[in-house]
C-alpha cells in the first residue's frame, strides 16, 4: 500500500499538487482510484473508478512518480500519555496476524508505524456480495469495561485519521479478494471513539465522501459506552452517521459494576443525549446490550430495561457474549443460555420495543475485541 495517501485529506493533496505545479483537480481522481483499489498506488494504468471501470486514470507526466515520494502532511501522532511517540513519517501498516473463521469472518491485526498493533474485522453479510467492517479508534482502551478483552492491555494512544483509513483499506482489500463489497463500517473495535472524536470524524469524512472512499454517511455507525459530551459533540458535527450506545445494563448500579464509566454518566443522562442525537438525525439510535449469565439477563432486568427505554423509537441490539477469560475484577463471565436470551428478547417485544440479536461472529477464532492482539502480545 502507498502509505502516505491514506494520511491525506482531499484538501491536503490538492495543496500538495498545487505546490508541485499540477492542477488541484487531479487530487480527487487520484484518491478515488486509491480508495477504490483498497490502497493501491495510482499510476497510469490504475482504473479510474470515478469515471468508468473501462477507463484508466491518466495522470500528467511525472505525477505518479511524485506521488510515490509523498510523506504525510505535518504528521504528528495523537497524544500518548503512557509513552513518547516519534513524529517521523509513517511506513505502511503491516499485517501482524490474520485469522479466518469457518463463517468467513476475518480478523486482522495490523502493526502500525510505531510498532503498536490494532485490530480490524471483516464480517460477511447474508448477501454473498456484501460485507461489513469493524474499525478501531484507539490502541487499547481506557474505559475498563469488565467483560472486554481490550481493556486488559490498557490504553496506549489514539489513532490518527490516516491509521483509521489504513484499517478501512485493509478490509476493503480483504472484501475484494473474496468477491464482496465492503458495504458498511462500525466503530466498535478497540477503543472509545468519543475520546478520539476529531480523528474519527476526519476519517469518516474520507471514508464517506464520494470523491474518496465513497462509502456513504449512512453506512457508518459510531459506537460509545455512553460518554455524554462525546455524543453531544457527534450531534453537533452534523454528520449523517448512525449512533450506537453500549448500555449493557438497565440500572446504574449494575452498569457501574460492568462499565466503570457508568459511575460518571447515569443512564438517564446517556439516553437524554441519545435523544438529542436522534432528534437531530431523524434515525433510531441502537442500544447495545451484551447478555451475561446471571448478571444482567433476568426477566426483571428485561422489564427494567423496557421501562427505562419507554416509548423511545430505538433498536435494542442483543449481543451473545464471547468469553475472554477472567476479567479485571477476576470474574469469569459466561454467555446467557439460548432460552434465557430468547425470554429476555420476548419481554422487550411484549413492551413494544424493537429487539433483535446480533449474529455471533467468528466463535472459532479470537473474534472478541482485543483477543487476538492480547494473544499475539503474550506469545511474543
Amino acid at each position: 500500500m502507498h502509505a502516505a495517501l491514506a494520511h491525506f485529506s482531499l484538501a491536503d493533496l490538492e495543496h500538495q499538487l498545487a505546490v508541485w505545479g499540477y492542477k488541484p483537480a487531479h487530487a480527487a481522481r487520484v484518491l478515488r482510484a486509491f480508495y477504490a483499489t483498497g490502497g493501491a498506488a495510482p499510476d497510469s494504468t490504475t482504473p479510474d473508478s470515478a469515471v468508468a471501470p473501462a477507463h484508466h486514470l491518466r495522470l500528467p507526466a511525472g505525477l505518479a512518480e511524485k506521488l510515490r515520494t509523498l510523506s504525510p502532511p505535518a504528521f504528528r501522532p495523537p497524544p500518548a500519555p503512557l509513552s513518547a511517540l516519534r513524529s517521523s513519517a509513517p511506513v505502511p501498516s503491516t499485517l501482524a496476524a490474520r485469522q479466518v473463521a469457518a463463517d468467513g469472518t476475518t480478523k486482522l491485526l495490523l502493526r502500525l508505524s510505531d510498532g503498536r498493533t490494532v485490530e480490524s474485522v471483516l464480517m460477511p453479510d447474508f448477501r454473498p456480495d456484501r460485507a461489513a467492517g469493524c474499525l478501531s479508534s484507539q490502541v487499547g482502551c481506557a474505559m475498563g469495561c469488565d467483560f472486554c478483552a481490550t481493556t486488559k492491555t490498557g490504553f496506549e494512544r489514539n489513532l490518527t485519521a490516516g491509521e483509521i483509513v489504513e484499517q478501512f483499506l485493509a478490509l476493503r482489500r480483504e472484501a475484494l479478494a473474496v468477491g464482496r463489497k465492503l458495504q458498511t463500517v462500525v466503530f466498535m473495535g478497540m477503543g472509545e471513539p468519543m475520546l478520539n472524536l476529531d480523528h474519527v470524524l476526519a476519517a469518516i469524512d474520507r471514508l464517506a465522501d464520494n470523491r474518496l472512499g465513497a462509502l456513504g454517511w449512512r453506512q457508518i455507525t459510531v459506537s460509545t459506552v455512553g460518554l455524554v459530551p462525546g455524543i453531544d459533540a457527534l450531534t453537533a458535527a452534523g454528520l449523517n452517521v448512525h449512533l450506537a450506545v453500549s448500555l449493557h445494563a438497565p440500572d446504574d448500579a449494575t452498569r457501574a459494576q460492568l462499565l466503570p464509566m457508568g459511575k460518571r454518566f447515569p443512564i438517564a443522562d446517556i439516553l437524554a443525549a441519545a435523544d438529542r442525537f436522534q432528534a437531530s438525525r431523524g434515525r433510531p439510535v441502537t442500544i447495545q446490550y451484551c447478555l451475561l449469565r446471571g448478571v444482567n439477563d433476568t426477566p426483571d432486568h428485561a422489564r427494567t430495561l423496557a421501562a427505562v427505554l419507554g416509548t423511545r423509537r430505538m433498536h435494542v441490539n442483543l449481543l451473545r457474549y464471547n468469553p475472554t477469560g477472567l476479567s479485571l475484577r477476576g470474574v469469569a463471565y459466561e454467555p446467557s443460555s439460548d432460552d434465557t436470551a430468547d425470554a429476555f428478547a420476548a419481554i422487550l417485544r411484549e413492551h413494544k420495543l424493537v429487539a433483535h440479536f446480533r449474529r455471533s461472529r467468528g466463535p472459532d477464532i479470537d473474534a472478541a475485541c482485543g483477543q487476538l492482539r492480547r494473544r499475539v502480545a503474550t506469545a511474543s
